[in-house]
């Protein structure tokens, strides 16, 4: 009899238990339900009621209790103690639901409003990195890396480069992303839908964003990254690093961009990269080499060499832009811009390549104008591909109209076209290698 009463017991609690839970869930869902009709409907107080009572005892029930919650704490309640909950619990209850972007926004919350040290904030986004640095704000992929910067420079400047390339990687990746999709909109015919100019708009603010991010990462790299620094660095780890193709790869391309191409470690790094990693990159930069040593044909078998590898357009365009370079290097301008040009036929969205026009054109000012007013000229040809750069690239736009402002503040004046017995608004052509006809400004 005893052992019929214990058991009825038992099945009478568990059946309490079970029903004391089924109404907690149903309780959640409920309260979930209001909380979220409010919430869209921005009736904020009415949903932070809810909220709370979810915060406090649906724990699980929902990651939007999060994504919608750190709204109400942030931006409505602007409460740093329901911040921090809102961050630590969403991480506890969902810790695989976008973990580096939780961590990115958290840490840009408390930067914004000044609720924490910079050594606080960096560790939070240090650990957003090391999870997804592709999934972190634009603004704090620059904040990290300065902070890397600041603590490394002087006692491990290979882990700024290291950091660096990680980090342009990525946003050149995103870069990618933005130029393909932004491709099919460089057609100033096409006729775009409401959806459609949506989309352009958003590629066209991000890449911006993105631009901007990279031109300060290399503002921040190029006081440390000098050819004195980086030669007696590379030298020290080439033999342990001559099979490894990342590290050659990046090793060659800071060199390159740095213009350390002259010194005899750069050849040694190139060869052992295209050893180590035969790729169109490899070949593009033995090629370099070759053409510096009066090997032509060698260097032209490798650009062909390379340019056939590759099959993407967006990067046979920069390969072409990186041929381009070193015919500007070597003073031949003339190939340089029609190698520009072909980078243009494979990427018609190619900022660089417009801006690297108009920079061969402003090296030619005093060899394309016989007087003030034809070397003025010159710059308007530059001031044309310049603004066409910033048109059709928003990644580089900001850098765009640094060249812009330059170009314009040296067209001719007034006076200049008066003396020079020209007609504002009329046609002019510029001498010697460029040949370009432009219009003479009115203005």
């Amino acid at each position: 009899m005893k052992k019929i009463t214990f058991l009825l017991a038992a099945m009478l609690f568990i059946t309490t238990v079970e029903t004391n839970a089924q109404d907690a869930n149903r309780e959640c869902t409920i309260k979930y339900n209001l909380f979220k009709g409010d919430y869209q409907s921005k009736k904020f107080d009415e949903a932070y009621v809810n909220w709370i009572y979810l915060m406090d005892n649906c724990k699980d029930l929902s990651v939007n209790i999060y994504k919608f919650g750190a709204t109400l704490a942030e931006d409505v309640r602007k409460d740093p103690v329901l911040s921090k909950r809102v961050y630590e619990q969403r991480l506890q209850y969902y810790p695989s639901k976008n973990p580096a972007k939780v961590h990115s926004d958290y840490a840009t919350y408390l930067f914004e409003n000044k609720l924490a040290s910079d050594d606080e904030v960096f560790k939070i986004l240090e650990k957003g990195y090391a999870i997804d640095p592709t999934k972190m704000g634009v603004k704090n992929l620059y904040i990290y890396f300065q902070g890397i910067t600041d603590r490394n420079k002087d006692t491990n400047p290979q882990k700024v480069f290291d950091t660096y390339d990680d980090v342009l990687e990525n946003v050149n990746i995103k870069l990618e992303g933005y130029a393909k999709k932004l491709v099919k909109y460089s057609d100033t015919t096409l006729v775009l839908d409401k959806r459609g100019k949506q989309l352009k708009r958003a590629y066209t603010v991000n890449s911006k964003a993105l631009g901007t991010v990279e031109g300060g990462l290399d503002a921040i790299i190029s006081e440390i990254a000098t050819c004195v620094r980086l030669i007696p660095l590379y030298e020290r780890d080439f033999e342990v690093n001559k099979s490894n193709a990342v590290w050659l790869k990046r090793s060659v391309s800071r060199m390159f961009n740095k213009g350390c191409q002259g010194e005899p470690l750069f050849e040694k790094l190139v060869r052992a990269y295209a050893e180590a990693s035969p790729s169109p990159e490899a070949y593009a930069f033995l090629a370099n080499v070759l053409e510096d040593n009066d090997d032509t044909a060698g260097a032209n078998a490798m650009r062909t060499k390379s340019f056939e590898l590759e099959t993407d357009p967006l990067k046979k365009a920069k390969y072409k832009l990186k041929f381009a370079q070193a015919a500007k290097d070597r003073g031949q301008y003339s190939k340089a811009r029609s190698l520009a040009r072909e980078a243009l036929r494979f990427n018609p969205s190619s900022g660089r390549a417009y801006l690297f026009i108009a920079t061969l054109y402003q090296s030619s000012v005093n060899k394309c104008g016989e007087n003030l007013f034809e070397k003025r000229m010159v710059y308007v040809a530059a001031l044309n591909m310049a603004r066409r750069a910033s048109a059709v690239d928003p990644s580089i736009s900001s850098r765009a109209r640094k060249y812009i402002n330059t170009y314009r503040a040296n067209v001719p004046s007034q006076k200049d076209i008066f003396n020079a017995t020209a007609v504002p608004g009329g046609k002019f052509t510029i001498k010697c290698w460029i040949g370009e006809t432009v219009t003479i400004p009115n203005k």
